[in-house]
């Protein structure tokens, strides 16, 4: 069966019939009870973990947290690295109608006390290494200690309905604060035509799907583990604490893997090793636009096309390229996906062809049910029907849609509106740039001009004007860095995103320094 009629409830006009109930557990471990789920290279050698031992692992987490007291609603965190015990983790969670919480390793201990105040946890599945990052034993529970519970009465999967609340997810704070997307048991059901599409319909003879980005983010836990498990494709399962190029290339030869989600910051590792990966069918990125270089490089290294997608943690896997029917094109970051339906609005809500706020209309599967305990946010985030994104976006005639640059990001200098990202890519283009990020800077004259923060590759020199030179030769005179500073670091988030507001406070910063 190909993509979409293999995708549950997703109709042929792009609309949704979801079941009455739908509960993510059952659809994790749907299929046969020997069916391999998990390929765990975590250990000294690997080990296959079959649908049967998921669902054993699961089920004895599941009795252990009902021994605890856990009821359906209750928040459970999940504080551990990509491991068959972290998907076990969050099935169990969700057996019980209860919400689990996915807390990040490289968290400290402001970052994890913010998120466990907010979403009111008491309990946390974790191992020996978490439970010395919480520093709160009696709220640490190992998930080691459900292996005595194994043998017992099947605990029954939960009664509950796509709208009930599954999965408690915090933003990356790229824009502000982080916060706690609520979502449904949807959610996974959501998040299935997209991965399909960006790896060229998943699920085909032979196929097993890794990233390393961390299961304690929706890009790892939503766009690979669930919806890999979800299409009966094996997840390979590795502590990679830090992305390492060679390690990645024995990675996929030992453990077969044949598709990839690869970070954008991953894909600019790879690059700048020189790296070659054989043996791939796709390889998907979200997260930040790649440009024309690093799309013709990803052919040349992989053997395939890498296939953008496009989404948030508010509402995923919306938009999306695939290699087999619409491949990436540069500046663009795909078509909407079936069951999502996105448009370009202006402020008053209707859609326009002309530059404007990417939105996605309600009754996306994946979408957001609220932002936790911030109705004023959530509020924010809408727009009469639709959902904004925050980014700005135009269609380009084809049916592809453009990514100008987040709404607080583009930069408006002498009467001309310029994404960031156009230029980045351009200048990510040069041979001495390894990575850059690109802010406005208030000016008297022009509104605000544009400012280049670049990172040199190790070893590598370039000259202010030799990469203004570059952009002005290659996009516009209007767009090229006004002002370029050389860091030997860009502010990143914990899933690689550059901050550019941190990026535009030190702009400003500079000027009243200045001044």
């Amino acid at each position: 069966m190909t993509y979409p009629e293999r995708i549950p409830g997703l109709r042929p006009d792009g609309g949704w019939d979801l079941p009455e109930r739908l509960n993510m557990a059952d659809q994790v471990l749907a299929g046969p009870p020997d069916g391999l789920a998990i390929i765990d290279m975590t250990g000294p050698v690997r080990r296959d973990v079959s649908r049967g031992d998921l669902r054993d692992m699961a089920q004895g987490l599941a009795r252990y947290l009902l021994a605890r007291g856990v009821a359906r609603g209750d928040r459970v965190g999940v504080l551990l690295s990509q491991s068959p015990w972290c998907a076990a983790a969050h099935v169990a969670i969700w057996t019980l109608g209860a919400v689990s919480v996915p807390l990040f390793k490289l968290f400290k201990h402001d970052a994890l006390a913010s998120r466990i105040g907010n979403s009111g946890l008491e309990l946390v599945l974790t191992d020996a290494e978490g439970a010395a990052l919480l520093g709160t034993p009696a709220m640490a529970e190992p998930v080691m200690a459900a292996e005595a519970g194994v043998a017992g009465a099947v605990v029954p999967v939960a009664e509950t309905g796509p709208e009930d609340p599954a999965v408690l997810i915090y933003t990356s704070g790229t824009t502000g604060s982080p916060k706690g997307a609520l979502h449904g048991h949807r959610l996974l059901t959501g998040h299935l035509p997209g991965v399909a599409l960006s790896h060229d319909n998943l699920g085909q003879p032979g196929d097993v799907i890794w990233t390393p980005a961390d299961w304690a983010w929706i890009g790892g836990l939503f766009d690979v583990c669930m919806p890999g498990l979800a299409l009966g494709v094996p997840v390979v399962a590795d502590r990679m604490p830090k992305f390492d190029v060679d390690t990645t290339r024995r990675l996929v030869e030992d453990a077969g893997i044949r598709n990839i989600f690869f970070p954008p910051t991953a894909l600019r590792m790879l690059k700048a090793a020189g790296a070659v990966v054989p043996g791939l069918r796709s390889v998907a990125s979200g997260g930040e636009p790649l440009g024309a270089e690093m799309l013709a490089w990803g052919r040349e290294a992989f053997g395939v096309g890498i296939n953008e997608f496009y989404g948030q943690t508010e509402c995923n896997m919306t938009v999306s390229a695939c290699g087999a029917a619409f491949p990436a094109r540069p500046g663009a970051i795909g078509k909407p996906v079936p069951g999502h339906d996105v448009q370009v609005i202006d402020v008053d809500g209707h859609m326009t062809d002309e530059e404007g706020d990417i939105a996605v209309r309600r009754g996306s599967a994946s979408m957001f049910l609220e932002y936790w305990r911030n109705p004023e946010e959530t509020a924010r985030k809408m727009r009469g029907d639709w959902l904004l994104t925050g980014d700005r976006g135009q269609w380009d005639g084809d049916g592809y849609l453009r990514f100008v640059g987040r709404d607080d990001d583009v930069i408006t200098s002498a009467g001309y509106r310029i994404g960031p990202a156009e230029i980045e890519d351009c200048l990510l283009t040069h041979p001495a740039v390894a990575t850059v990020g690109v802010v406005g800077k208030p000016d008297p004259v022009r509104t605000e001009i544009v400012k280049a923060y670049v990172v040199l590759k190790p070893g590598a020199s370039a000259e202010a004007a030799e990469l203004q030179g570059w952009v002005k030769a290659r996009l516009a005179t209007y767009s090229y860095p006004r002002e370029i500073a050389f860091l030997d670091a860009l502010p990143m988030t914990v899933t690689g995103k550059v901050i550019r507001k941190d990026l535009k406070a030190r702009a400003v910063a500079e000027l009243e320094t200045a001044t």
